[in-house]
C-alpha cells in the first residue's frame, strides 16, 4: 500500500435540512449517528457549525450538542466549526465554555470566527460590516475571562467592571482555539499568536492553497519552537462513489446545495420561512467539481495526496449536503476503510 504524509480526518455534522416535517429530532439523531460510527472507526474528530434561522448547516446551540456528542463517543475531539463571537455576550459565553469543556472532558476544541450569512447577522442585530471590529474585540475579552480573574473592560462594544468567569477552567485558559482565516497574511498572524488554523481555499484555488500552508509554516518557525503543537485543517465536501452514475448523482446534489449556499453566503440572502431559496449556482458545475473530494476511493487518495504533501494536518470532510443519511454512512464507513489508511502515521520503528 502506498504511503503519504500522515493526515488526520473529521467529519462535519453540519446538518442539511431539506424539509420542516423531517423533524429536528431526525436531523440531530443522523448526525449523532454519524459521531459514533466516526467514533468506532478511528477518525480523529467531529465538527458541528453554528448558525441560526436557516435550514442549511443549521445548528443554533453548538456547545450543547458537542457535550451530547462527548456522552456517546469515546475518542473524537470535537471541533466547533465555527462558533460565531460576535452573536454571543462574552461574559455570559465565556462560563458556557468552560462548562462544555468540563463535560467534554478535555475533547474540545473551540474554533471561532466573524459570521458569514449577512441575513443570520443582520437579523440576529450585527451588521456584516461590523463582524469584524466585534469579533476582534470579543475574542480578546473571551481570551481575558479564560485567563485571567477580576478582568475589567473599556472598549467600543464591552465595557464592564472586574468580574471573574466562574467556575474556572479546567485547562488553563479554556479549550484549545482554532481561527477560521483565509487570507494568508491572517493566518500568518493568527498562527503567531497561537491559534490553530481552519481554511479552505474556494474554487480549488491550488495557488491560494499553497500560499495559505506558507504563511502558516513560516509563522511556525518563527516560533522557536513554541508552535509545534499548532495545527493546519482543511476544509472540503467530500463522499465515496462506487460508480460514475453515483458520482454524478452526488456531484449534482453538491452542485444544488451550493445553490442555496451561494443564496445566503453571496448572494441575495431569499430565506422563505426558515428554508433557504434554491438559486443557481454560481460556480459552473464542470468548475466546481475540481474541488470537490467526490469519486472512487483511488481519486481521492490521490487528490488527498497534494494535500497531505504541502503539509495539511487534519481534513475536514463535509459529507452532509442533501443526500439521504444512508449515503453518508456508507461514505462514512467506506472512507475510513479504503482511504485513511493510505495517510496513517508509520508504526514507530519504520518511520522514515
Amino acid at each position: 500500500m502506498g504511503r503519504y504524509l500522515a493526515m488526520k480526518f473529521c467529519v462535519q455534522l453540519s446538518c442539511d435540512y431539506p424539509q420542516k416535517d423531517y423533524g429536528a429530532e431526525r436531523v440531530y439523531g443522523d448526525m449523532l449517528d454519524q459521531a459514533q460510527l466516526c467514533d468506532s472507526l478511528g477518525y480523529d474528530a467531529v465538527s458541528i457549525t453554528e448558525h441560526h434561522l436557516v435550514n442549511c448547516l443549521m445548528m443554533p446551540a453548538p456547545l450543547t450538542f458537542a457535550v451530547k456528542i462527548a456522552a456517546m463517543t469515546q475518542q473524537l475531539k470535537i471541533l466547533t466549526s465555527v462558533v460565531v463571537l460576535p452573536l454571543h455576550d462574552m461574559r455570559v459565553y465565556a462560563g458556557e465554555v468552560v462548562v462544555a469543556d468540563t463535560l467534554c472532558e478535555g475533547r474540545l476544541y473551540l474554533g471561532v470566527g466573524r459570521g458569514a450569512f449577512a441575513y443570520e447577522m443582520g437579523r440576529m442585530g450585527v451588521a456584516m460590516e461590523e463582524t469584524r471590529k466585534k469579533f476582534d474585540e470579543s475574542l480578546d475579552v473571551l481570551q481575558a475571562l479564560l485567563s485571567e480573574e477580576e478582568v475589567s473592560w473599556d472598549g467600543e462594544y464591552y465595557q464592564f467592571d472586574p468580574l471573574t468567569i466562574m467556575p474556572r477552567p479546567v485547562r488553563p485558559g479554556g479549550p484549545p482555539m482554532m481561527m477560521a482565516v483565509m487570507n494568508p497574511p491572517g493566518i500568518h498572524a493568527c498562527t503567531k499568536r497561537g491559534f490553530h488554523i481552519q481554511t479552505t481555499p474556494l474554487s480549488g484555488n491550488h495557488q491560494l492553497l499553497v500560499d495559505q500552508v506558507e504563511a502558516f509554516t513560516s509563522a511556525k518557525e518563527e516560533m522557536d519552537g513554541k508552535g509545534d503543537h499548532l495545527t493546519m485543517t482543511l476544509s472540503r465536501v467530500g463522499h465515496v462513489a462506487r460508480s460514475e452514475a453515483e458520482r454524478q448523482r452526488k456531484v449534482e446534489q453538491a452542485h444544488r446545495y451550493y445553490g442555496r449556499f451561494d443564496n445566503i453566503f453571496t448572494g441575495p440572502g431569499t430565506v422563505d420561512q426558515g428554508m433557504i431559496r434554491e438559486i443557481p449556482c454560481e460556480t459552473p458545475i464542470d468548475e466546481l467539481e475540481k474541488s470537490l473530494l467526490v469519486g472512487s476511493p483511488q481519486k481521492i487518495i490521490d487528490q488527498l495526496g497534494v494535500y497531505a504533501d504541502l503539509g495539511i494536518d487534519r481534513m475536514i470532510l463535509n459529507m452532509n449536503f442533501g443526500l439521504a443519511a444512508e449515503d453518508t454512512l456508507d461514505s462514512i464507513q467506506q472512507f475510513a476503510e479504503e482511504v485513511m489508511p493510505h495517510f496513517a502515521a508509520a508504526p514507530e520503528g519504520l518511520a522514515a
